[in-house]
């Protein structure tokens, strides 16, 4: 597959840590902490793979990585960023920095392929001509030249995942973060979002997939944080994962 764009160059040092908690917690109002003291750190570059199951604790990670909600205790840091000094103004635009994809894909309904994707830049003030040019960019990408002007109810479901795709990577963010992006599709498709996944990390973009599906990353061998309960209980380079769902 062809890649028509590349990542900015924003760091040298291929060992810089874009991710990094430290020591976080996260409860909420009752029960036990969603989090529980959580270390880690992720390079940039790398695929990272967040696996547990339900209620383990991963749609609290990456609400804390969105900034959605603040850690009990411990300190979050993105691309250099001491979230919690971020002040409420800052919340919109450190968000549009980070490429985010969900398992619901979240498209616009009633904007077309290339509108759904030229929204990302429009919400940042790319001029007209930059959206020209980089959304049938990213749409070619993706393989979705020839839909540019089809509604998302008149595409399939992985088609809708690459839309959602690349309007998270057409403003180049340094980190994507994809929570269950094949939640919602058959076999064939979910290997080729990952195919695509792998494509993008390998031009450079720090990529955290968030999901259960013990399959795919049991096959594509990259670094698995396993949690359990809110507790980091593995993390392993060429990981699997074969806790139950």
């Amino acid at each position: 597959m062809a890649f028509s764009y590349d990542i900015k160059k924003n760091f040298k040092d291929t060992d810089t840590p874009v991710i990094i908690f430290e020591q976080v917690s996260k409860a909420y109002q009752k029960g036990t902490p969603a989090l529980n003291n959580i270390s880690l750190q992720i390079r940039k570059g790398e695929f990272v793979f967040i696996v547990g199951s339900s209620g383990s604790g991963k749609s609290t990670l990456i609400k804390l990585m969105l900034k959605e909600i603040e850690p009990t205790s411990g300190k979050v840091f993105i691309n250099f960023k001491d979230l919690s000094r971020l002040r409420h103004g800052q919340v919109a635009k450190y968000r549009r920095s980070i490429g985010v994809v969900f398992q619901n894909f979240r498209l616009l309904k009633d904007r077309n392929v290339f509108e759904n994707v030229a929204f990302a830049q429009r919400v940042i003030e790319m001029p007209t001509s930059t959206i020209r040019r980089q959304v049938p960019a990213i749409l070619a990408t993706m393989g979705l030249s020839e839909k540019h002007k089809s509604l998302p109810s008149e595409l399939s479901g992985g088609e809708q995942q690459r839309v959602a795709l690349a309007r998270a990577l057409v403003n180049n963010p340094v980190i994507l973060l994809a929570d269950e992006p094949t939640g919602n599709l058959d076999p064939k498709n979910s290997w080729e979002i990952m195919q695509l996944l792998d494509e993008i990390n390998k031009r450079g973009t720090t990529v955290v997939v968030v999901t259960h599906n013990s399959e795919i990353v049991n096959k594509m061998q990259k670094r698995v944080i396993t949690l359990n309960k809110g507790i980091l209980i593995s993390d392993e380079q060429k990981g699997g994962y074969t806790h139950a769902h």
